[in-house]
This record gives structure tokens, sequence and C-alpha cells, in this order.
């Protein structure tokens, strides 16, 4: 198995992510060659919770544009991870 921090790179913190967490649901940003089983076991292990259920989003590049030079956004592969009921995580205090 890979080391979990690798499959892990950060979390996702936006406002319609914080607001999954009140569901259970918690957001992060993975590595772009991981499977469901992967990030799964990572979240398990790294934050000693029992996950549920993974749902993986990946993120196709978007066309932006800042005066003359046009370019893309990076691709980018998301985990949706549920946590079985009774669990939580402490991504960030204060909010």
């Amino acid at each position: 198995m890979r080391d979990p921090y690798t499959v892990i790179i950060k979390p996702v913190l936006t406002e319609k992510s914080l607001n999954l967490t009140k569901e259970g649901k918690y957001v992060f940003e993975v590595a772009k060659d991981t499977n469901k089983i992967e990030v799964g076991k990572a979240v398990e292990e790294i934050f000693k919770v029992r996950v549920k259920k993974v749902a993986i989003i990946n993120e196709k590049p978007k066309r932006r544009r800042l005066g003359l030079s046009q370019g893309f956004t990076p691709t980018r592969k998301k985990a949706i991870v549920t946590l079985e009921p009774g669990y939580k995580i402490e991504l960030i205090s204060g909010v």
C-alpha cells in the first residue's frame, strides 16, 4: 500500500465543502493515480475514523484568460469521503 500522505494532497475548503461537513462528508484533493479503495484506507489511517463511502471526481481544465494571454486551470482529482455516523474530522478550528 502507498503512503497515505502521498494519496491525500490537501483538504478542499470551500463554502460548499464546508456545508457538506454537516452531513459527515469531507472533500479532499487526491493524487491523480489513486482509486477509491486507496483514498478510503488513507483517510482511515490519517484521521483514525471509519469511512462509509468514497466518491471520486475528475475536474477537467477550464479556459482562463488574463489580458491577452490565455491558458487553462490545472486538472485535479477530488474525493468526497462519507464517514460512518459518530465519526468526525477536525479540518480547521474556529469555523
